[in-house]
């Protein structure tokens, strides 16, 4: 993607500048919050302010609000945020600031982890409690990143992203990740996941599964991980997803095969009881994509009822048309 001549030099005027320039280095570790950049930079919060509002005004950076919280990322435009990463690579990492920066960076992040941890200690009973009914996850995992294969792709969504794992395992495939998920302690323990594992080409922010915070045709592979159950209408939450794909894009979905485990309804606010084949196959078909695949996993051994893990694959029917270079890329649909 190429600019003006007086667009350029706007954006270089507003990346040139010292505390600006540290703060997209920050920003390229992942998501942060002004009290995170005053913090780390070592500024007053108008000062770090301004300097914010000069980078969302160039478009290197974007805002986005979670709860009473406001939180900068790095451009999702992918000429964007090329740039800032080709800008950020320039800087020699032994910097004295810049080490200065992310060791301080490093405290902010211990205490998101810190502070995930202790969510997740509160709540780990129960999670475990489903847990011991089916397979290990790792299985799942492993089957889920087969079916989709190990080619590296742009872009991916996980919907409902929960503690960020499907991020994490599909991490070294794509190019930039996004998770959504309502529940900001969620997120919390999504960042904290993310940030231990070194992981700097994803970022979760608090969203609607019905309305996810993000631009339609973008995404290359889009997951919905043990999520439908919870929902009123997962039809729709099929249909918007499949709005989010690129032509030839697919649609991840794990969750359980019919049950009658009331309980979980009860005690666990899941609101269906798992889903068949034909009524996943329905709604993607309703949704444009084409059933591909079907994976199930059994529960292991014991006598007492459990759950089996099903796993679909779906994809986007439309098709990519080669064209020559230099011309941009079309779809079936718009050249029908």
């Amino acid at each position: 993607m190429q600019v003006s001549l007086d667009t350029m030099v706007d954006t270089l005027k507003a990346a040139a500048e010292s505390s600006r320039l540290r703060i997209l280095a920050l920003l390229s570790h992942g998501d942060l919050t002004v009290s995170d950049l005053t913090e780390i930079l070592g500024q007053s919060q108008p000062r770090v302010s301004r300097h914010l509002k000069l980078l969302l005004e160039a478009g290197l950076i974007e805002r986005y609000q979670e709860g009473s919280w406001a939180f900068f990322r790095l451009s999702d435009a992918d000429a964007s945020r090329d740039f800032v990463l080709r800008l950020v690579a320039g800087i020699r990492p032994a910097d004295a600031q810049l080490e200065r920066d992310l060791e301080r960076l490093a405290a902010v992040k211990s205490r998101r982890q810190a502070r995930a941890a202790e969510y997740f200690a509160r709540n780990a009973a129960s999670w475990d409690h489903i847990r011991a009914l089916h397979v290990p996850d790792r299985a799942v995992e492993t089957a889920l990143i087969e079916l989709v294969g190990k080619r590296p792709f742009q872009a991916m969504l996980d919907l409902g992203t929960g503690t960020g794992r499907i991020l994490e395992i599909f991490a070294p495939y794509y190019r930039r990740g996004i998770g959504i998920d309502m529940s900001r302690e969620m997120l919390a323990i999504a960042r904290a996941n993310l940030d231990r594992a070194g992981i700097s080409n994803a970022q979760v922010r608090q969203g609607d599964i019905f309305s996810p915070p993000v631009a339609r045709d973008s995404f290359d592979l889009v997951t919905i991980h043990q999520v439908l159950h919870y929902l009123d209408d997962p039809s729709r939450a099929i249909r918007e997803a499949a709005r989010l794909l690129r032509p030839a894009g697919r649609l991840a979905i794990v969750d359980f095969a019919p049950h009658s485990l009331e309980f979980l309804r009860e005690e666990h606010a899941h609101q269906r009881l798992g889903f068949s084949d034909r009524q996943i196959g329905e709604w993607l078909g309703e949704a444009g994509l084409d059933l591909k695949e079907t994976r199930a996993f059994e529960p292991s051994g014991g006598d007492a009822p459990g759950l089996t893990v099903k796993l679909w694959l779906g994809q986007d029917r439309r098709l990519l048309i080669a064209e020559p270079v230099g011309e941009s890329r079309r779809t079936a649909r718009e050249t029908a």
